[in-house]
């Protein structure tokens, strides 16, 4: 399931990090929508480079580890999310997967123009979604066939850069709406805001904000994004539930730059 979504170097948490960390998020997302505020945070205060490693767990046990780096240079950006299994049930994830997500940093933050879907044990299945903002559509490949889905929206993302976009959107609503495109289809999602309660992490006890994804219906999959404001929004954790199986994404190493 979490190969579908997204569904993400390290450093020891030592002072001289923490206060590198803090030199970084200078100011929360959460009421920041001034346009012109906006532009400059986007080009001179989000992170120039982020390194998250997350612990992965099914069903309550540890499965691996996410690893997400995210890059810019000028106006571009580079989002890598790669997840390797470990322990007793890397038979159940024999190969990694590696998401990719690249495109543009602006003023309404994320702007991505490809999405790719890897996966290490069966190279024939790479999935690539193409951004056309102009023509309002996505180009799709995938194990040799290609087809085009019309309907693309102003504030898109990928599965991977919808993570992100918290930390580089000029706000983020209470309700907040986002048309999710993955490397084979484009769906509707919808986040209700909460009272994430505070996490402990590696940059220390963080409070958080929570975004559930608001379902239909019982079969459909559940999202729920742990965001830190004080962090800039930084994803600090991430549950999917789905088909009976709940994965879970912790963070447990950080390293930003400026």
């Amino acid at each position: 399931m979490l190969k579908r979504l997204l569904l993400a170097s390290c450093f020891t948490i030592a002072a001289t990090a923490q206060a590198a960390l803090k030199d970084s998020f200078q100011y929360p997302l959460e009421g920041y929508s001034d346009p012109l505020r906006a532009e400059v945070r986007v080009g001179s205060y989000a992170p120039q480079q982020l390194n998250l490693v997350y612990d992965l767990y099914r069903n309550g046990q540890k499965l691996g580890q996410v690893t997400d780096t995210l890059s810019r240079s000028g106006n571009r950006y580079t989002l890598v999310s790669e997840t390797r299994a470990t322990g007793p049930l890397k038979m159940l994830w024999p190969g990694n997967i590696r998401l990719e997500s690249t495109g543009e940093v602006t003023r309404q933050g994320l702007h991505p123009t490809q999405f790719q879907h890897a996966r290490s044990d069966a190279p024939h299945k790479l999935a690539i979604a193409r951004f056309d903002w102009e023509q309002r559509g996505i180009a799709y490949q995938y194990k040799g066939e290609a087809w085009r889905v019309n309907g693309l929206r102003d504030g898109a993302q990928d599965q991977l850069s919808q993570l992100y976009q918290f930390m580089f959107a000029p706000s983020v609503p209470a309700d907040y709406s986002v048309q999710v495109v993955s490397g084979r289809d484009l769906n509707d999602y919808r986040y209700a805001k909460s009272n994430g309660g505070s996490i402990q992490t590696p940059l220390g006890v963080l409070a958080t904000q929570q975004y559930q994804r608001v379902t239909q219906g019982p079969g459909e999959k559940a999202v729920t994004v742990w965001i830190a404001p004080a962090r800039n929004n930084l994803p600090v954790q991430v549950r999917i539930v789905e088909d009976g199986v709940t994965l879970e994404q912790r963070l447990v190493r950080a390293s930003v730059k400026g």
